[in-house]
């Protein structure tokens, strides 16, 4: 079955209702055992929607940097992030609505309507919002959103990766793949790993219980 496409028609229905402009929210990097979480905002300018837009997990990663490169070129764009330290404080779920928080925030034109990938807005959006379910492959906005957000953290894990060598980061992005394991296993748990998910906390608290 052909998947469909993201649309324009979540931004159009608000641009009928006098709001403008309209903003897409997404974040990425719940799931990594590593890194922060970085989301991006996209103000997209209708006239300028890059071709070929989708949900940054369906594109390539060649395609996925072409379109990170038109979209900051065409779109008013801002990047957040939640560090590790807030993660582990808050937990993931908030320290992502945080992250999105600060993406719209930083945004040069304060947006009038903002879709946010998922079902939950974040409480600190202030003004309108409208929560869509699997928004990045439904909503042109979000799509670009996830993209930006997607490339940025890639790039992060990238460079951590140089600092961090061991981990596959520049491959696996933090994600708890069975190299990534062997090597928290094998080298231990960086000041980037989250502390508070669980293969890491079991790790530093592996030599307590066996004492126990």
């Amino acid at each position: 079955m052909a998947r469909i496409p993201p649309d324009f028609s979540f931004e159009t229905a608000a641009h009928d209702r006098r709001l403008l402009p309209v903003a897409g929210v997404d974040e990425v990097g719940r799931g990594p055992l590593a890194g922060p979480v970085t989301a991006a905002a996209v103000i997209l300018d209708p006239a300028r929607i890059p071709q070929g837009l989708g949900d940054s997990k369906a594109l390539s990663a060649a395609r996925r940097d072409r379109l990170y490169s038109e979209i900051m070129t065409v779109a008013q764009v801002s990047v957040a992030h939640a560090t590790v330290e807030e993660i582990d404080a808050l937990n993931i779920l908030r320290a992502s609505q945080l992250a999105m928080e600060r993406a719209v925030a930083g945004l040069a034109t304060a947006p009038a309507h903002v879709l946010v990938d998922g079902n939950l807005i974040p409480a600190g959006l202030t003004g309108r919002a409208e929560a869509i379910v699997k928004g990045d492959a439904r909503s042109l906005s979000i799509a670009a959103a996830s993209i930006i957000a997607k490339v940025t953290r890639d790039r992060i894990m990238v460079d951590l990766a140089q600092q961090h060598p061991g981990y596959g980061w520049e491959i696996n992005a933090g994600y708890p793949t069975k190299q990534h394991l062997e090597a928290l296993l094998n080298l231990g748990v960086t000041p980037w790993h989250r502390r508070s998910f669980r293969p890491v906390h079991n790790i530093l608290y592996q030599d307590v219980s066996v004492s126990d």
